[in-house]
């Protein structure tokens, strides 16, 4: 078919790939502007453009959608039969919606209606969910409102990050795509109605970085911490110094013990130690913070101006006292 493809990260670039691989022809790919990256400021291409680009394929790179006659009068002059949108970042106008004949699709990272809107891969393990998953559906005015085609469930595994759960999806929701795109060429795509029954993904803010030891249990600093990697990482400040946490686990009062079993006589007392207290600091055992229901242990850190490191080479370069309360 022909198709015009919408999208800008890692995750559509997936799904323009598998379509390009399965031989439908694709007369247009709109992308966002290059922007500036890294120390220089360099200009970059989206991971959509640069795939396009390889392959020959015609880009538009349109500012703004809405209001905009000239780039809808492109679009409609390559006269595409499908419209395929995945995480392309903008809301798209009626205009634009009507021109394919056989409709405008879109790929989401969830199961929906759960988790309308732009952030739902990383909603899903910041609110701990086991099950997840890809949508296929026509586009409608709303925000992810429209009627569905096909789903496909993923399990989130306990410590997974969003990260890795962006990658895995992002391949599933390509295959996904192929064969929305051949059902719809046959004739037989399922068309299934939204329930009313929905909840949102909105962007997420920097704000929520920020541990909150004394409010949030160790269930869910741990998802803050895998929801967050690798998008901004969740941090907190020792010794008046921001430290990001990258990879954490939550273990019980017992599994403290079992860890250090000189703690057994004291152990009734664990409940009164204050939230973000360090426990223990050891370049050998790690670092384990004292949360609300149960303790936090530190794998992965990010001290100020450095990298990303194991606990284990962070602590032999930093004095960490034990009775040190995170604030």
């Amino acid at each position: 078919m022909r198709i015009v493809f919408m999208g800008t990260p890692d995750f559509a670039k997936e799904s323009l790939e598998q379509i390009y691989k399965a031989g439908h022809e694709i007369v247009g790919v709109v992308t966002n502007i290059d922007k500036p990256q890294g120390r220089g400021m360099k200009l970059s291409a989206s991971p959509v453009k640069e795939f396009a680009v390889e392959k020959n394929l015609k880009v538009l790179q349109p500012e703004k959608v809405r209001n905009n006659n000239e780039f809808i009068e492109t679009i409609k002059n390559l006269k595409p039969e499908v419209i395929c949108v995945v995480a392309y970042g903008k809301i798209l106008p009626k205009e634009l919606l009507d021109i394919p004949k056989l409709g405008c699709i879109n790929v989401h990272g969830s199961l929906l209606p759960k988790y309308r809107g732009a952030a739902p891969i990383q909603w899903a393990v910041l609110n701990g969910d086991k099950i997840t998953g890809i949508t296929t559906m026509y586009m409608d005015a709303g925000m992810d409102t429209g009627d569905m085609i096909l789903k496909e469930e993923v399990e989130i595994g306990e410590n997974e990050t969003t990260g890795e759960l962006w990658t895995k999806l992002s391949k599933i929701g390509g295959k996904l795509l192929v064969k929305t795109l051949q059902m719809i060429e046959d004739g037989n795509a399922p068309r299934e109605k939204q329930s009313d029954e929905f909840t949102l993904a909105p962007m997420l803010k920097k704000e929520m970085a920020k541990i909150d030891w004394e409010n949030q249990t160790a269930e869910q600093i741990k998802n803050l911490v895998r929801g967050l990697n690798p998008i901004m990482g969740a941090y907190s400040y020792l010794n008046n110094k921001k430290i990001k946490f990258w990879n954490v686990r939550k273990i019980s009062d017992s599994e403290v013990i079992q860890e250090f079993p000189e703690l057994e006589e004291y152990a009734y007392k664990l409940d009164e130690v204050i939230p973000g207290t360090i426990l223990f600091s050891d370049e050998r055992k790690g670092l384990y913070v004292k949360a609300k229901e149960g303790t936090i242990k530190i794998l992965e850190v990010q001290a100020e101006n450095s990298k990303r490191m194991n606990i284990s080479d962070f602590l032999r370069g930093n004095r960490v006292e034990a009775g040190t309360v995170l604030e």
